[in-house]
């Protein structure tokens, strides 16, 4: 009898299998509309604690928003079992990195860590704490940055469990105590020591042996540069209430310990470390390997000491939170990978062009194009973080761009991008001054459509709670903001600029409602009648619309204040998100924003839609 053909979602096409065992699969596939990489993890029927670890997995990464944590995008249960559609990451997991090269450079191991505190802390928010972070459930990519996956026993904070990875686990764990952030943070600081030594801090002949270790020994701070011993034993201290309270508060502390060691240039050089470590790991990367990664993405690695050209990977714009990774040498204090060699990042092509496909930095090779045939690429964008002290403080991330030859124009297009996060955060800053729970005031930034002519750009304003602070009101006090800019004059386009005049009526603002609402069922407007919010031609005008649009390649993301438009919508609804592929909305767009939408490349991970 010929077994039954593996269950598949309907919309995705499948392009390979990445691993696979008895109770499920995990799989590379596309999106059909939209042709977006996703990552799909199916379980098969017949398990029902599996299928309960799923679901909980699936409600934890729901509840987690950050860009250094994997995008959860659906979960789907049904007759055959149950499946999880979550964002591709091109990169390799750190314990490969690890297994790979033994040790990194301090700043290198300073930027993972850095990264993972600020995923980390994005779940804290969220009331959720990891316990289990290990170097598998890292995944770095090429340009140096990572991402946390696996929320597979994750919990509510307060919870009691022993589970967890026993190299890594807290004291409390190890007690059966209740799970609180700290846990994260001993773990993560278990995993930092490891990327500097390339060991783990204890080791031991049994189970037993090395609980009693993490219970009773001090951390092993001598095996770590002078300037990172502080952190060690900080972050593993053996009681969580010595520890700092959770991975913002640690993420702090590292900052200041990292510039003050290697100067404030550190994060630069070990996101340009941390890429060039995945160099030799390329055939790892599953978007490269399956031919999805950008058109042209090269970075390679060239070692000081004569070794060539690097295998081509995947590059990036670095995320929230840190930096913006450039090519260029680096080397590195202390010992570690590349350090002892001088290696630098190098790019693996001659005259090769930073250019920008739909939010996504790659290297294009520009050398080889015969002449006259040399073809425009949009200007160098970056993401900027701007930091500012105070009650509360600000941490701001805007895109500026650079290589414009007319600086009048390069400035209003540099103003015109920056306008909008500096509105929110003046406006969020006084009305959170004088709150005891709110330690921070933050904007993440983030790159969609960039072409030649437009650039568009999308963000989110939100609070950063106190370490300490839990509650579902961290979630709801969020708010949404976009800028689309003419690059050449430096014009901010507005939702009603962006817009046919066709859905500039009462009647087509209506239909356009309609229309996005089609594109996803589960969306908050679908809503029961009575508090479905009409849309009206004013409410896509003036300087913060009520309906924003973010243009993407080959879709547009409607991010619509629901409770300005209607009050008596459900809280979970005052703020919600579409992406609607330009097929389906063509008719209420201009025309020129439409063939900008259609020829651009999409980057490896939009909002699948349908």
């Amino acid at each position: 009898m010929t077994a039954a053909p593996p269950w598949r979602l309907q919309g995705f096409t499948e392009v390979r299998e990445l691993g696979a065992g008895a109770q499920g699969r995990v799989v590379l596939a596309r999106h059909a509309t939209a042709g977006t990489p996703v990552a799909i993890k199916y379980l098969y029927r017949g398990d029902p604690a599996a299928l309960d670890r799923l679901r909980a997995e699936a409600e934890m990464l729901g509840r987690v928003g950050d860009p250094h944590v994997v995008r959860l995008f659906r979960f789907v249960r049904g007759e055959q079992g149950a499946a999880l559609v979550m964002e591709a990451v091109d990169g390799v997991s750190l314990r490969a990195v690890l297994d790979e090269h033994g040790a990194l450079a301090p700043e290198a191991a300073l930027t993972v860590l850095k990264g993972s505190l600020l995923g980390l802390a994005a779940a804290h928010a969220a009331g959720v704490v990891h316990r289990d972070y290990k170097p598998a459930n890292v995944v770095v990519r090429a340009d140096g940055l990572s991402k946390l996956i696996d929320f597979g026993i994750a919990t509510v904070t307060g919870a009691e469990s022993r589970s967890g990875t026993p190299f890594y686990m807290a004291p409390e764990q190890w007690e059966g105590a209740p799970a609180s952030p700290a846990t994260d943070v001993y773990a993560a600081t278990c995993v930092f020591f490891e990327c500097v030594t390339g060991g783990r801090p204890f080791q031991a002949a049994n189970q037993a042996a090395l609980m009693n270790l993490h219970l009773t020994a001090p951390p092993p701070a001598d095996r770590l540069p002078p300037p990172l011993r502080p952190l060690l034993e900080r972050g593993m201290a053996k009681r969580a209430e010595e520890r700092p309270a959770g991975a913002a508060e640690f993420a702090r502390e590292l900052e200041a310990a990292a510039s003050a060691a290697y100067g404030p240039d550190w994060e630069r050089r070990g996101l340009q470390l941390a890429g060039a470590a995945t160099v030799g790991l390329a055939a790892l990367f599953p978007l490269l390997a399956a031919g999805l990664a950008p058109g042209g993405a090269v970075v390679g690695g060239t070692a000081a000491g004569g070794a060539g050209a690097g295998a081509a990977v995947a590059g990036g714009t670095a995320a929230a939170g840190s930096g913006t990774a450039a090519a260029g040498s680096g080397a590195a204090a202390g010992g570690g990978l590349l350090a002892a060699t001088g290696a630098k990042v190098a790019i693996g092509v001659a005259a090769a062009t930073l250019v920008t496909a739909g939010g996504v930095g790659v290297y294009a090779a520009q050398g080889d194009k015969p002449a006259g045939q040399s073809k425009a690429v949009p200007l160098n964008a970056k993401l900027v973080n701007f930091q500012q002290a105070g009650a509360p403080a600000v941490q701001e991330q805007y895109v500026t761009v650079e290589g414009r030859r007319d600086p009048a124009v390069l400035r209003r297009i540099n103003a015109a991008l920056r306008a909008p996060a500096d509105r929110a955060m003046a406006t969020y800053r006084k009305n959170y001054t004088g709150r005891d729970d709110v330690s921070a005031v933050a904007t993440t930034t983030e790159i969609g459509l960039h072409t030649t002519r437009l650039l568009s750009v999308s963000s989110v304003y939100s609070v950063t709670p106190k370490p300490g602070t839990f509650g579902n009101w961290v979630k709801n006090f969020f708010s949404y903001g976009a800028v689309t800019v003419d690059l050449a004059d430096g014009k901010a386009l507005g939702p009603s600029d962006v817009l046919a005049p066709a859905a500039l009526t009462p009647e087509g603002a209506n239909r356009l409602r309609d229309r996005i609402a089609a594109a996803d069922p589960e969306s908050c407007l679908n809503e029961e009648e009575t508090t479905r919010p009409a849309f009206r031609p004013q409410d896509f005008q003036g300087e913060n619309p009520k309906i924003q649009i973010t243009l993407r390649p080959r879709e547009a993301r409607f991010m619509i204040n629901m409770s300005a438009l209607n009050p008596d919508v459900s809280m979970a609804c005052r703020m919600t998100s579409t992406d609607v592929p330009v097929d389906r909305i063509a008719d209420f767009l201009a025309p020129r924003v439409v063939a900008e939408m259609r020829s651009a490349t999409p980057s490896p991970s939009p909002s699948p839609t349908e």
